[in-house]
């Protein structure tokens, strides 16, 4: 059985404004002809324009959602209004779905199996291509003992060829840049124009180093913010230390000159990711922001392994009106494998795999890592203040180009402009949500970390509840 969710979690499932007002004009008893839920699926036929009714069903274990209408949005406001009327227990439990329900849970199940067999595929491929490598190695350090190039490194002849010519453009760019930087210290931060970044980040572009193009093209970002010569010489050195990793990477430990390659552009492929070793846990849902930036929607969500007790980022793209992953709700959890990205301090991961819900925890026994609400589920283990800052930090050392990072801070009072001793991003003030639900008590609060102050995404009220901040 699935927990049922709030009505804030609901709505937060919608794509824009105008599809929750719509939800909520279709989540009334009598726009449904029928309506039912199994448990893990909800199923319902709501009266529409035309002669049919609209058949919207949602499996609750992904989610996902499926529904005749032609509306191009994501989910639909059919589907959510079918999700605010199980919120509020409007919808009857029914003994089995029908048959248009099962078939489409069917095809799912189908496509789950064959996805499946394909990453079990690319890690045997993946763990073949290692042997042969290593065997490889052997060979060679047998045969002369010298150590092989970099283009051997890379792979086969042909595959290093084309990384090595890769390599020497984007360090020429990289050379130039620290000219450039060089040049504005000793010029002074007044003297930098908008106009300079944007011939400087085509030239970076050109030197086939997207990665650092963006680090620079967003300085025009900076420039804007009242404090922007701290801001500016922070970013001037964050920029100017990936150059000079970029230039020292053959002396760097392997996962920081993976950090370093992948910061500066070289592109790690979705089925890269997907063989890599996965990690089973229970992933507490603690919140998402979306961010708009040329014409694109990114969605950072962000989870923690309630018995690993790891962070992960699950990043993904749309362009602006485009329907964006909508499968991972604020406040649950979900039973899966993630594969994360290399680096340093691996934080993005890919969903590899979900498993069946399991039986709810007793009521009053925390999983690992975990603290138990009045509804028998384990929400996510918080930290103090000064615990949550250790945590950063050493992410810090092992990644200093780190921009985010996940806290979840437990038994802290908000504040106007901080919360547990740490302070508020400047966007993030007059937190009057996250204040209410407090009531001037401590509260549990999962939050977004940056360098210019907390994010706060989703607090818990005294029943247990998720409240998306």
């Amino acid at each position: 059985m699935i927990e049922r969710w709030s009505r804030d979690q609901v709505l937060a499932l919608a794509p824009d404004a105008s599809s929750q007002k719509a939800a909520q004009s279709v989540a009334a008893a009598g726009t449904w002809s029928s309506r039912g839920t199994t448990g893990s699926v909800l199923y319902g036929e709501c009266k529409g324009g035309g002669s049919k009714p609209y058949l919207a069903c949602v499996d609750l274990s992904e989610p996902a959602y499926r529904c005749s209408c032609p509306s191009r949005k994501f989910p639909c406001k059919h589907a959510l209004g079918l999700l605010l009327l199980w919120s509020a227990d409007g919808v009857p439990a029914e003994e089995a779905a029908p048959q248009w329900v099962t078939e489409w849970l069917d095809g799912r199940a189908e496509r789950a199996a064959r996805s499946a067999a394909r990453i079990e595929a690319l890690r045997d491929e993946s763990s073949r291509d290692e042997s042969s490598r290593d065997e490889s190695s052997r060979d060679e350090s047998s045969s002369d003992g010298a150590p092989r190039d970099e283009a051997s490194r890379d792979g086969a002849s042909g595959v290093g060829r084309v990384e090595s010519v890769r390599h020497a453009r984007v360090g020429a760019g990289l050379a130039e840049l620290e000219r450039w930087l060089a040049d504005q210290i000793r010029q002074g931060l007044a003297s930098s124009a908008e106009h300079d970044w944007h011939g400087l980040a085509k030239r970076l572009i050109d030197a086939q180093a997207p990665g650092v193009a963006g680090l620079v093209s967003r300085l025009t970002q900076v420039r804007a913010e009242d404090d922007w010569p701290g801001r500016l010489l922070e970013e001037y050195a964050l920029i100017n230390l990936l150059a000079v990793a970029y230039r020292r990477r053959a002396g760097l430990p392997d996962p920081l000159a993976q950090t370093v390659q992948i910061r500066t552009g070289f592109p790690v492929t979705r089925e890269e990711v997907l063989a890599g070793p996965a990690v089973r846990d229970h992933w507490h849902v603690l919140g998402r922001r979306d961010d708009e930036h040329d014409r694109l929607t990114a969605r950072r969500v962000w989870l923690k392994g309630r018995s690993t007790g790891r962070a992960a980022l699950i990043l993904s793209f749309a362009p602006q009106g485009q329907p964006l992953d909508a499968s991972l709700v604020t406040g649950t959890s979900i039973d899966a494998d993630l594969t994360f990205y290399p680096g340093a301090a691996p934080l993005r991961a890919l969903v590899a795999a979900r498993h069946p819900a399991t039986t709810p925890l007793p009521a009053g026994v925390a999983g690992p890592g975990g603290v138990m609400g009045p509804g028998g589920l384990a929400g996510p283990g918080g930290v103090s203040g000064d615990e949550a800052l250790d945590e950063v930090a050493r992410v810090l050392a092992e990644d200093p180009w780190t921009e985010s990072w996940p806290v979840v801070l437990a038994g802290v009072v908000p504040g106007r402009t901080s919360v547990g001793g740490l302070p508020l991003h400047p966007r993030a003030r007059d937190p009057w949500r996250l204040i209410a639900v407090s009531g001037g008590h401590p509260v549990t609060l999962a939050a977004e970390w940056t360098p210019q102050g907390l994010r706060p995404l989703t607090t818990w009220d005294d029943e247990g509840t998720a409240v998306i901040l």
